[in-house]
Order: C-alpha cells, then sequence, then structure tokens
C-alpha cells in the first residue's frame, strides 16, 4: 500500500476506472453475443438492431479512452461482414478466385562488360642507411 498522499489518491481512481471499464466491456460483450444470436435465427430486423447498437457501443468505449481505436474498428468490420453475408448469402458462396495476371517479361539491359583497372605498383620507401655514431666518435667531433 502506498504511503504518498497522491499515490494513495491514484489508487482509489484507478480502481474507479478499473471498475467502469469491466462493467463497460461487459456492456460491449453482452450487445454482441446478442447480435450473434440474432444472426443465427436469421432474424434481420433484430441483427440490424443490435448491429447498431453494438457499433454505437463500440465508438463510445472508443472515445471514453475503455478500448483502443483499432480494437473497435477490427469489431466493427467483423460485424459487418456477418451482416452483409446475412443479407446476401449466394456472394458469399460463388466466390470466384482471381486469375492471375499474364507477367510480361522485362527486357533485360545489356550489360556493358567493365574493363579492369591496372594494378599500380606498390611504392617501395627508400630507407637511408645511417651509421650509428659510438660515444667515442661523438666526443672527438
Amino acid at each position: 500500500m502506498p504511503k504518498i498522499k497522491s499515490a494513495i489518491k491514484r489508487v482509489k481512481t484507478s480502481n474507479k476506472s478499473h471498475l467502469r471499464n469491466i462493467s463497460y466491456k461487459s456492456k460491449i460483450k453482452s450487445s454482441i453475443k446478442k447480435y450473434n444470436l440474432a444472426l443465427s435465427e436469421k432474424n434481420n430486423e433484430e441483427a440490424s438492431k443490435y448491429f447498431k447498437d453494438s457499433v454505437s457501443i463500440l465508438d463510445k468505449s472508443v472515445n471514453k479512452g475503455i478500448l483502443p481505436k483499432n480494437s473497435a474498428s477490427r469489431q466493427k468490420s467483423i460485424l459487418t461482414k456477418k451482416l452483409n453475408a446475412l443479407a446476401v448469402p449466394e456472394a458469399t458462396e460463388k466466390v470466384v478466385p482471381a486469375t492471375p495476371k499474364k507477367v510480361e517479361k522485362i527486357q533485360e539491359k545489356p550489360v556493358v562488360k567493365k574493363t579492369p583497372k591496372v594494378a599500380k605498383k606498390p611504392v617501395v620507401k627508400k630507407v637511408k642507411k645511417t651509421t650509428k655514431k659510438t660515444k667515442t666518435e661523438k666526443t672527438k667531433s
């Protein structure tokens, strides 16, 4: 348990928001279940009604910061696909695979042969030979 006053307040507010989030997520799940039940019974009127409710609840949850935007968008997309499949079942059964497009041959550019570079001769440093003077020679001069 935190000892700092601001941390104690933060724990209280986070608990409140946690409870709000749980109840709102439960509301989302129950509306989606009702929608799926209406779809399974093939009841268009109820399905469209629950679809609107579900989409509305998902949008409100995004505005309140309960769900991420992309998550709600993905769920709405799934619900829409199910509703469209119920409305036009013939279209989903007659899915024709797309024919592959003809691949045109790409003309290759002519390869230009590179001329080999002439290697440079290694540079040899000339070392001057010097004779070492001994101590006696240094003192004589």
